[in-house]
């Protein structure tokens, strides 16, 4: 094989892989609909917020029987939901598809554009575990209307959540003090 020969030959893999890294760095926007799902969920979440609200405020003016605090408890738990998914869309579509251009809005939240995925995944688990506790506190108020076992189970996955959480953040503690 001649010089020429090998020369168009070299170029002609560069350009192969120059086309095949832009493919896969456009490839990130398959995220944005995923993204678009969460927003519409966070829609979804906030017809389930209204009817339970509404549903306590019918109780409390006594057009029915009504249990407030699982009424309060459940309306607590829909907002955290409705956080964590809004965490997850900001801070997943800036840290793998593309950043939010909305400048230095008055409204823009503190953390954004500073989460990695270190800290995107504490602040995951600590919704969940705070998501569990809410759903734990609910069960243990209606406790006479379940079972012992249902209540175990309810405290062993509360419990799964809490050192899952622990364990992350010794791994990452491990891994920031590697780095040092």
């Amino acid at each position: 094989m001649d010089k020429k020969t090998a020369g168009i030959e070299k170029t002609m893999e560069k350009t192969m892989e120059k086309t095949m890294e832009k493919a896969i760095f456009a490839s990130r926007w398959i995220l944005a609909p995923f993204f678009i799902g969460l927003i519409i969920a966070m829609g979804v979440l906030l017809v389930k917020f209204a009817k339970e609200l509404f549903s306590l405020l019918m109780g409390v003016m006594g057009f029915y029987e009504h249990d407030t605090i699982i009424s309060i408890l459940t309306l607590v738990d829909t907002a955290l939901i409705a956080v964590l998914l809004l965490i997850i869309v900001f801070s997943g579509y800036e840290n793998f598809v593309s950043k939010l251009n909305i400048g230095e809005h008055e409204d823009r939240p503190a953390w954004m554009g500073k989460v990695g995925f270190s800290d995107l995944k504490m602040k995951l688990i600590s919704a969940i575990v705070a998501i569990s506790a809410v759903e734990l506190l609910k069960a243990f108020l209606v406790s006479q209307t379940m079972s012992g076992e249902h209540i175990g189970w309810k405290i062993a996955i509360h419990l799964t959540f809490v050192v899952s959480g622990f364990l992350f953040a010794a791994s990452d503690w491990i891994s920031d003090n590697r780095k040092s």
